[in-house]
């Protein structure tokens, strides 16, 4: 395990999880999200493309991130490892609704110097929203993956159960 992608849908526990993991095995961690959300206003970052292969073409690191489309099949091709943190929606919910709820009142700086607001709250953009609406989808595009012949040396450990990647990490 040296090039590994977390991924899960929102709310699951990827940066966390990939922040951990990074310092545990002494590999370079990136965040997807700031790297693909770079300044005010959400800007996206135009060297998304170039940011990532040069990042993972590195001898180790950790990214929490299925990846965004433009980027997700360098990362897969890349990476030699998966963790999957496949939990239900009963899980991440209240994760993210907390998670949301503090950044918001704290106003905590987020990617590019950006902020949840209040007014973010009724965006179908919001984190809440989208891990509601997106928890299925998001779910067979990774179930897609793993079973993809072309990501088949991929070493995939998939997680239903907090508990159980907690007791895998400790164990690492």
């Amino acid at each position: 395990m040296n090039r590994i992608l977390v991924v899960g849908v929102t709310g699951a526990g990827k940066s966390t999880l990939a922040r951990a993991l990074g310092g545990r095995l002494g590999l370079r961690y990136h965040e997807m999200d700031a790297l693909y959300f770079n300044g005010p206003g959400w800007a996206v970052n135009g060297n998304l493309a170039e940011d990532v292969s040069r990042l993972t073409a590195e001898g180790g690191w950790v990214v929490d991130s299925l990846g965004y489309p433009e980027v997700r099949d360098l990362l897969w091709d890349r990476a030699d490892c998966v963790l999957w943190l496949d939990y239900p929606k009963r899980v991440v919910m209240p994760r993210v609704l907390l998670r949301s709820l503090r950044r918001t009142v704290t106003r905590e700086s987020l990617f590019g110097g950006n902020r949840e607001t209040w007014r973010g709250w009724l965006s179908r953009e919001h984190p809440a929203w989208w891990a509601w609406s997106q928890h299925g989808p998001r779910r067979r595009e990774i179930e897609r993956r793993v079973h993809d012949p072309r990501f088949a040396p991929l070493k995939t450990l998939r997680f239903t159960r907090p508990e159980d990647t907690a007791a895998w990490l400790a164990s690492v």
